[in-house]
């Protein structure tokens, strides 16, 4: 039947929140220290607060994989947290799978992980945010800091995940960068990523070719496009600004690539397509001029249910601490995507 899968069909279909003002950076470990992690349990997902989560399928062992990022783990520290379920219903979770180490580059706060999968190996892509300042500031802006993008690795699905560098972002250090995500094409691997908008005020979407273990950048990065160049896009009314976040590549039935990506829209967070009209990751990557979903929910990602149907995870609304994890069934026309109607 068609229908989505979860929760909140009112307010997905009502919801008129105004556009996104950019979030203000989370506070520092010291404030996290007195929230308790729970033990593993079955949960609905609908109790969990869950922001850009990602979703990881085993077909194998017929089970998913959830992951997010938590602001506390067992030793005080920003961590990555996986959920585990056979029919994405009940959970079970969440499972610390990383937490960040005592030497690590920053301590302040981990984004958007993903779970992937590559060559007999598994990768976190994580986002980690600092207050290490840049050297040049901007009059009436948010702090222009270190955040940037970073690949860890692990033996198994649940880890223990490392970092390839304790010291530093895989991305480069001198950008703002977050929201990475793994492609391969041709045998190749790149991470598609976000250059801050906080940096450069028109976020973009770029891409850098990574060495074939995944542990560093082996190139420069190429930007795709600017998050103004899609039509349904609003500026920031505080700052002027074009957001760019959680980019998702998938190949359509007829070979068709396309790119989920979210910035703020006319009822605030919203989830556009892009479509590389080369069929490649270089593109030229041309924008849909209606988003894919725009009831203040966003940065989407894909996957396979068991049974075969594709489906989007996003969180919604994007209003803290009330984010939802939100499951949808999608229809894939060849040309394009859409959620299931």
């Amino acid at each position: 039947m068609r229908s989505f899968l979860f929760l909140l069909l009112a307010v997905l279909a009502t919801a008129q929140t105004p556009a996104p003002a950019p979030a203000t950076p989370p506070p520092g470990p010291e404030r996290w220290r007195n929230v308790p992690l729970p033990a593993p349990r079955d949960v609905k997902l609908a109790d969990e607060r869950l922001r850009d989560s990602c979703v990881w399928v085993d077909e194998a062992a017929q089970t998913y994989y959830l992951v997010s990022a938590r602001r506390r783990g067992p030793n005080g520290r920003p961590a990555v947290v996986q959920y585990t379920s056979r029919d994405l219903q009940t959970w079970n979770g969440p499972r610390v799978i990383f937490e960040i180490p005592e030497n690590f580059w920053t301590q302040r706060a981990i984004w958007a992980p993903e779970l992937h999968a590559h060559e007999g190996k598994f990768y976190l892509f994580l986002t980690f945010d600092s207050d290490q300042p840049f050297p040049e500031q901007w009059r009436d802006w948010l702090p222009r800091v270190k955040r940037g993008s970073q690949v860890l690795v692990a033996d198994k699905v649940d880890g223990p995940f490392r970092p390839f560098d304790t010291t530093r972002s895989t991305l480069p250090p001198d950008l703002m960068t977050l929201d990475g995500t793994l492609w391969v094409e041709d045998g190749t691997p790149y991470m598609v990523f976000c250059h801050e908008w906080v940096q450069i005020k028109d976020g973009t979407v770029e891409y850098v070719k990574l060495k074939p273990d995944l542990s560093a950048t082996d190139g420069e990065p190429v930007r795709l496009f600017n998050g103004s160049d899609a039509p349904w896009v609003k500026k920031s009314a505080q700052y002027g600004c074009v957001v760019t976040d959680g980019p998702w590549l998938y190949h359509t039935k007829t070979g068709k690539l396309v790119m989920l990506w979210t910035s703020g829209g006319a009822a605030g967070y919203t989830t556009g397509l892009a479509i590389s009209e080369s069929g490649k990751l270089a593109g030229p990557w041309k924008h849909q001029a209606e988003p894919i979903f725009g009831a203040d929910g966003g940065h989407a990602m894909l996957f396979r249910r068991l049974d075969g149907r594709l489906m989007m995870i996003l969180h919604q609304p994007n209003i803290t601490p009330q984010e939802r994890a939100v499951f949808m069934e999608m229809e894939d026309l060849g040309d394009t995507i859409r959620v299931q109607r």
